[in-house]
């Protein structure tokens, strides 16, 4: 099984670079968070492999570190995968049910191997037809390691935040990722324009022969062109270029057939492509003190009901 970009030495560079202490424990990387109003921390270690986890020196280096527990935040099983019963039973065996998920527990992948042509006919035929309109229409699509799109980038990003009212990342943090992966080759933005003007953009990753769909944004201006659709596909081939044998696009919702779930639209934009849908066994927590693990969780569900009241 392919590492997740995750829990990469980049990643981990970048949240070292970016202030967020990142521990490595044996093959699986944690950060640390403080707990506010105490001298305590709380891990996070998300799409870990849990038959990377080596819970004896795990325990060691979370006690070091001051954390109270570690969440393992959708580890990187499959349900479908022959292994995920005995992955789940790992955890199981060692940790309690997380409260919550940050990550979406719904993914696509698409396989890369396959030719352009087999991707294609693959395709619902409403994105192919799409794909065509936006070429008739005269949309084009660049890639680009340039700090000037990197810029073009991120205000559509922003934008995107503001009119789904999703958790958007600050310009400090994707600025940080963006250039600690590019010097590394590992990072690119993919725009696309319709006379001259930028109206979606995407930021991927490239790690260990996967591509990486993490951050996009797009304008509600002239939609009718369906540069996104242009895009999607000029990512797929940009992976085949890179030697990417599987595009994560990172996540989905869960239930496909439940039309009111905030992940919905954007997860049928991703179907279409003909990827394969996917759901990843159940996030755990490993504790290492129980009665302040409680009361965490408990102020951490708390708050987390605000944001969503208040966003």
């Amino acid at each position: 099984m392919k590492t997740h970009v995750l829990q990469s030495e980049l990643w981990e560079t970048f949240k070292n670079d970016y202030g967020t202490p990142a521990v490595r424990s044996g093959k699986i990387l944690y950060t640390k968070h403080k707990i506010p109003f105490s001298n305590y921390y709380y891990a996070y270690c998300p799409r870990v492999n849990p038959f990377d986890i080596d819970f004896e020196n795990l325990k060691k280096s979370l006690v070091e570190s001051g954390c109270i527990a570690i969440h393992f935040d959708v580890p990187n099983i499959t349900k479908s995968s022959d292994m995920a019963e005995e992955a789940e039973s790992i955890l199981k065996n060692k940790c309690v049910r997380s409260a919550r998920e940050e990550f979406a527990k719904g993914n696509f992948f698409l396989d890369l191997k396959k030719s352009e042509d087999d991707i294609l006919a693959g395709m619902h035929k409403k994105h192919r037809y799409n794909i065509k309109l936006a070429q008739r229409k005269g949309v084009t699509v660049r890639a680009s390691t340039e700090d000037s799109d990197f810029n073009i980038f991120f205000d559509l990003y922003r934008e995107t935040g503001q009119r789904q009212k999703f958790f958007a990342r600050t310009r400090m943090y994707l600025e940080k990722v963006w250039k600690t992966f590019r010097e590394k080759d590992a990072a690119f933005i993919l725009v696309a324009e319709y006379d001259g003007e930028p109206l979606s953009a995407w930021m991927l990753f490239v790690h260990d022969g996967v591509l990486y769909y993490p951050y996009g944004g797009s304008t509600e201006r002239d939609k009718d062109v369906q540069a996104s659709c242009l895009l999607g596909w000029e990512a797929i081939k940009f992976g085949k270029s890179k030697g990417c044998d599987l595009f994560d696009m990172w996540g989905a919702s869960d239930d496909m057939s439940n039309k009111s779930d905030p992940y919905y639209g954007f997860s049928v934009f991703k179907e279409k492509f003909g990827a394969e849908h996917v759901n990843y066994i159940n996030s755990y927590d490993y504790v290492i003190n129980d009665p302040l693990y409680k009361v965490f969780t408990l102020a951490n569900s708390v708050r987390w009901k605000l944001l969503n009241i208040l966003k």
